[in-house]
């Protein structure tokens, strides 16, 4: 048999919470407590010990991030899942960096909140529809931090340092990019001038730092 879900709602708004508790019972779910703001689902989760947190984020007397990253450190048991009417990334991010395992929407429906209660009480991670977007635009958008290293450079010094940071001679390179070993000299001292480094020792530091010289051939 199946064990009990127990729950713990955070939410400013008693009206919501109320409405809100009767959903999750209805679903078979245990309400243990309700809190009001951040410091109070600390002291409940702490007393408590719910399978999960409910938490809305900006509530007067105690934000909910601040609450999530407290539970979650001091009951790593215990999953944090957000329900709240912010959907800017802001407040996504935050809440994933102080450890929520799920955000949604409080326009949610039904089977998608009891959903999302049951995979984190599971340990798992979940994400409404729209927010999962969010993360994802947001990932496949990030820019690779090699492309924004050192735009100091030509697109064709960059290609020589990145070879410079693979341990590469000026011999090789000039073999791997088809130059000259004296357009490759050229090269070499322009990345030395713009980097501000005075030898191959000090590039490469620079290079690998941001991540240049990972992939050989």
């Amino acid at each position: 048999m199946t064990e009990t879900i127990r729950v713990l709602i955070t939410d400013d708004h008693p009206v919501f919470r109320q409405g809100l508790k009767g959903l999750l019972q209805a679903l078979g779910v245990e309400v243990v407590g309700e809190a009001e703001n951040g410091p109070g689902a600390v002291r409940l989760a702490a007393e408590l010990q719910p399978d999960v947190v409910i938490m809305d984020l900006h509530m007067p007397g105690g934000n909910g991030i601040e609450a999530t990253r407290t539970i979650t450190r001091t009951s790593p048991r215990i999953g944090v899942l957000v329900l709240t009417m912010f959907r800017d990334d802001d407040s996504v991010f935050a809440a994933m960096r102080a450890g929520a395992r799920g955000y949604l929407l409080k326009e949610s429906g039904a089977e998608e909140i009891a959903r999302a209660v049951k995979a984190v009480a599971a340990g798992e991670a979940i994400y409404g529809p729209e927010i999962a977007r969010r993360v994802l635009t947001y990932f496949t958008d990030m820019p690779d931090p090699r492309q924004a290293a050192f735009p100091q450079l030509t697109e064709r010094e960059r290609e020589v340092l990145e070879l410079i940071a693979q341990g590469r001679s000026n011999t090789e390179i000039a073999g791997t990019l088809y130059l000259s070993q004296k357009t490759v000299r050229n090269h070499v001292s322009n990345i030395f001038m713009k980097l501000h480094v005075a030898d191959r020792a000090q590039a490469i530091v620079l290079a690998r730092e941001a991540g240049l010289g990972e992939s050989r051939a």
